[in-house]
């Protein structure tokens, strides 16, 4: 039998952190919880339940995740978001993993994601199946990336195996919040964009939110979502032209 450790990071989740925690009490042989210093009642809500519990001070999307990796006790390791909940078939399908043979060190297990906007499941705009590599073997893959952290592994060899059933993830209660993340990206991506010298700030400012919109809304079936569809490409186009907006004030500055 395969041992997991879940593997969480938390900062001020407090509405989130109860629900991701119920939904891998079934799986988790260990859980690992690394928070930021939370001002909320994340700490409280986590002390309910059994597990490795750390504070770290904030190092990075993928060094927080890297470190709190770092202290698994078990090899194979399913990283989860806070805001993330395990649907019930993809609880069987990860206990399948558990029952099997030893696993190989490059086997890596992926799921798709399924995002809820304001109370309604996403299925278009590009949303779904969102699909992400979400347990391995923590000594054969570690996170990389500043923005949007990837899993970098040893070597290309790896053998991919996808899991039935969803990873339900509750990113956003409100319009705002999903406005407030595409903006926050879109500020760091722009400032990422600057330092590797990007070219062209003004042409993209003006054709990649026009190149979203379609995309998202039109290609990507966003209109089937109905007005909701329509906010979430709208909110998507305008993030993009935010980021090369920055990237051209940065220019401007340095000029």
């Amino acid at each position: 039998m395969n041992k997991l450790s879940v593997v969480i990071i938390t900062f001020n989740e407090e509405k989130n952190i109860r629900r991701c925690l119920e939904s891998v009490q079934k799986i988790a042989d260990e859980i690992v919880v690394v928070d930021s210093f939370s001002t909320d009642h994340t700490a409280a809500i986590c002390s309910e339940f059994t597990m490795t519990f750390v504070q770290q001070q904030w190092l990075g999307y993928s060094e927080q995740k890297n470190y709190a990796n770092s202290l698994a006790s078990n090899e194979l390791i399913f990283s989860i978001d806070a805001d993330e909940v395990v649907s019930e078939e993809l609880q069987k399908s990860i206990e399948n993993i558990k029952q099997q043979s030893q696993l190989a060190i490059n086997q890596v297990f992926s799921m798709n994601r399924l995002t809820n906007y304001c109370g309604k499941w996403i299925r278009h705009c590009g949303w779904y199946p969102d699909t992400k590599i979400r347990i391995w073997n923590r000594n054969y893959g570690k996170w990389e990336g500043s923005i949007h952290e990837t899993i970098n592994f040893s070597n290309d060899s790896y053998s991919i195996t996808h899991l039935n059933g969803d990873l339900f993830h509750y990113s956003f209660s409100k319009p705002d919040d999903y406005k407030k993340q595409m903006f926050h990206f879109a500020e760091l991506r722009g400032k990422y964009y600057f330092e590797k010298e990007k070219k062209n700030a003004v042409f993209f400012c003006i054709a990649s939110p026009i190149i979203t919109f379609l995309r998202q809304f039109f290609f990507k079936l966003g209109f089937l979502e109905g007005i909701t569809g329509l906010k979430i490409s709208w909110i998507a186009a305008k993030a993009t032209h935010h980021k090369y907006l920055v990237l051209k004030q940065l220019k401007a500055k340095k000029i």
